[in-house]
């Protein structure tokens, strides 16, 4: 007998029930996914230099290996709305359960503290900086001072930036800092990730050449997609809030997120 896969099984029937239920043009979510302890529970055990990003269509992990610098700083693009918080919260949530905080620590960037609620408690997390404060500003200072001088360390550091327009408004040094922490970080074992909502773009542009691997939810505005070169993508098909696309090649990888225990 063959063995059926449930994960794909619920996608598949994601999208076929969606014209019947949600006449919208967008895409929603409307089944529950796998929580993510039963997901990383399945995977076990996976590579000790792993970052979990989701699954992909045939049930396999898609992993971000930590240990190689050559896909450089991530950035994760979709319109609003569309999960972008929710994946750097699964990647987050995953990567305290794959590593211990001696091994690997994150911390987060954003201009809206209140939905990081709870993730001040975990251990791996330096803490939750609201971008409109200056504490924001020194930890970057101190990120990119760490970084500098990481010749041996092995210890690993996750920089969660969601919404890198907003990073415009930081002071000069900040932003001096951050660039060098997107160009250097991963060498450094520092691993920048970021969100981008397209709509936003034009004051950042310069800033999207550091950005070779890309993650994008759904967009619907065909000029941004062919901004940020994902014309053949078909990102406005994707599943809101749970599925992502990823260019793999010649080819782009879907995959989706866990639910949150």
């Amino acid at each position: 007998m063959t063995e059926t896969d449930p994960y794909a099984l619920m996608l598949e029937s994601l999208t076929e029930l969606k014209p019947e239920i949600d006449p919208a043009p967008r895409p929603q979510s409307i089944l529950a996914l796998p929580p993510l302890s039963e997901v990383l529970a399945e995977f076990e055990p996976m590579p000790q230099e792993a970052l979990f990003l989701g699954v992909a269509s045939d049930n396999l992990p898609v992993l971000l290996n930590l240990h190689d610098p050559v896909p450089g700083p991530v950035l994760i693009a979709g319109d609003a709305g569309t999960g972008k918080t929710g994946l750097l919260q699964t990647v987050a949530s995953a990567a305290t359960r794959m590593h211990q905080p001696e091994k690997l620590q994150f911390g987060v960037l954003t201009n809206h503290p209140e939905e990081w609620s709870g993730f001040e408690e975990i251990p791996n997390n330096v803490g939750v900086f609201p971008l409109y404060h200056k504490s924001a500003e020194d930890f970057i200072l101190s990120l990119a001072s760490w970084a500098h001088g990481n010749k041996t360390s092995r210890q690993l550091v996750l920089l969660l930036l969601d919404d890198l327009e907003a990073a415009t408004n930081l002071d000069f040094d900040a932003k001096q800092n951050l660039r060098w922490l997107f160009f250097r970080g991963p060498s450094r074992r520092v691993w920048p990730l970021i969100t981008l909502n397209p709509n936003r773009m034009e004051s950042i542009l310069p800033w999207l050449d550091k950005f070779r691997t890309r993650i994008f939810g759904p967009i619907q505005n065909s000029t941004y997609v062919r901004s940020l070169d994902a014309e053949d993508a078909d990102l406005e098909s994707l599943n809101v809030g749970t599925q992502f696309a990823l260019r793999e090649g010649e080819h782009w990888l879907r995959f989706w997120i866990p639910s949150f225990d």
